[in-house]
């Protein structure tokens, strides 16, 4: 069965008032945010679980493996698990960022063979928009067995060797313009970007209301940059977690692409990597 990678506020309204149910999952966070475990307990969709993106959806602490690596399938399986997932269960990830951190949570579930799971297209503010109920109440659920998650992962990766030794046909850089002509670089200590890579921001893989553009014009989008079939693509942010963004739009848009899951915070670990500046 395929599952459609986005879902609507008004189709979930419609998920959430059935017999089926759905795990809901809550996965607010980004750079600089101040509390957004606190955001969650003060509103959330309800039956939604926190997802704490750098702990849950992140392993220890790697230089080589950039300021966000990859947990373990194992490790990831065991979290899926506590939050309740089962090989048939309905997931839908959501977060108030144009799905920006919630695309993680897809792709890592993806990863790990989980294939019913959606993003909310619009994220809590689409909810809102809608007319969908927000709670501050405390929630709770039945974990699962986590050897009953893990399954055949769907979604590639690509080291960094294989990009150095030019196995990759198209490489896209998923952040901001700026960071990847090297103009400026507000985390990472170096700033530029991977020989080669193309510029290819998951800003615009939206529309002003922060809802993802149509297939017909993602696909447009990706074919100026070199995407075709047959052809291999990966993608890179800075620490893996937007690129998962560019990956879901890219599947949007009928393509597929592979995540160098160290990004440009792993690439620049080694110093002996090369780095560009400018377009």
């Amino acid at each position: 069965m395929t599952h459609q990678p986005l879902i609507t506020p008004a189709d979930l309204m419609v998920r959430l008032g059935s017999a089926l149910g759905v795990i809901l999952l809550d996965v607010r966070w980004r750079l600089g945010a101040d509390d957004p475990r606190g955001e969650y307990a003060a509103a959330h969709i309800p039956g939604a679980r926190y997802v704490d993106l750098e702990g849950d959806l992140s392993g220890p602490p790697d230089e080589q493996r950039g300021r966000h690596p990859l947990p373990s399938m194992e490790q990831f399986a065991r979290t899926a698990a506590r939050w309740g997932v089962r090989p048939d269960s309905p997931a839908v990830v959501y977060d108030d960022n144009g799905g920006m951190s919630a695309a993680r949570a897809w792709w890592l579930l993806r990863w790990i063979g989980h294939e019913p799971v959606q993003v909310l297209d619009g994220g809590l503010g689409a909810w809102l928009a809608a007319g969908g109920p927000i709670t501050a109440d405390a929630q709770t659920w039945e974990p699962a067995p986590p050897a009953e998650v893990h399954g055949r992962s769907s979604m590639p990766t690509v080291d960094a060797d294989e990009i150095v030794d030019g196995r990759v046909d198209v490489l896209l850089d998923a952040r901001a313009t700026a960071r990847f002509r090297g103009d400026e670089e507000p985390i990472d200590r170096v700033a530029g970007h991977i020989p080669g890579a193309l510029s290819a921001p998951t800003t615009d893989n939206l529309q002003a209301d922060g809802r993802f553009r149509g297939a017909d014009e993602l696909r447009a989008r990706f074919a100026r940059l070199g995407v075709q079939p047959g052809r291999r693509v990966a993608v890179y942010c800075g620490s893996g977690v937007t690129a998962a963004h560019e990956i879901l739009a890219l599947e949007l848009a009928g393509m597929t692409a592979e995540l160098f899951a160290p990004s440009w915070s792993g690439w620049i670990a080694d110093r002996q990597r090369p780095v560009a500046t400018g377009e």
